[in-house]
């Protein structure tokens, strides 16, 4: 089981690099990575189970963070309509977005940052998201809202960009042009 000691924290050389590809079919070792990481998201959302193990909570995951260099990634995140999104995926990628954009009006954090970390994260409303299940399959999902959010924090992860490298660094709560805000 995952906990907190096997997230790597910011500074770590692994959360700057581009992850590798996951080749397919995926390899035993990598399906239980995977699997592991599902379980980590889903357990740290389960109040008894995240205290009993100190489980920070969070709704997604990438294989840097526990310093694999490999493209997957595990989201277990509600939308506004009460629709779970409970993916692991191999080798996700943004095929399409929206040309508006969103943001957390609350800015985004992460496990693998222990500070609060102030300002907005300007994000896509919408995205188009392909990638590989545990069982093979190819996905191909439309996505907006807190789920394309945490989508495109988690495939950030995958090439080495941290939330903070989008927020403006002169103005942190300078809200992005033509955006909504999403409340969380």
């Amino acid at each position: 089981m995952i906990t907190m000691k096997d997230i790597i924290k910011e500074g770590h050389p692994t959360l700057r690099a581009v992850a590798e590809e996951v080749p397919l079919p995926a390899s035993d070792e990598d399906k239980a990575t995977l699997r592991s990481m599902i379980e980590y998201v889903i357990s740290s959302q389960n109040p008894e189970i995240a205290e009993k193990y100190g489980l920070r909570p969070g709704i997604g995951l990438a294989a840097p963070q526990i310093n694999v260099s490999k493209r997957m990634i595990a989201i277990h995140v509600t939308d506004e309509k009460g629709t779970l999104h409970s993916y692991p995926l191999f080798n996700p990628k943004i095929v399409s977005h929206s040309i508006e954009q969103t943001y957390l009006s609350g800015g985004e954090g992460c496990l693998s940052v222990d500070r609060d970390v102030p300002g907005y994260v300007p994000r896509y409303l919408r995205v188009t998201v392909t990638g590989t299940t545990l069982d093979g399959e190819e996905v191909k999902l439309r996505l907006k809202g807190l789920p394309a959010i945490v989508f495109q924090h988690e495939i950030d992860h995958l090439n080495g960009i941290m939330f903070y490298d989008h927020i403006n660094q002169e103005n942190p709560f300078q809200a992005p042009a033509d955006a909504a805000p999403l409340e969380r």
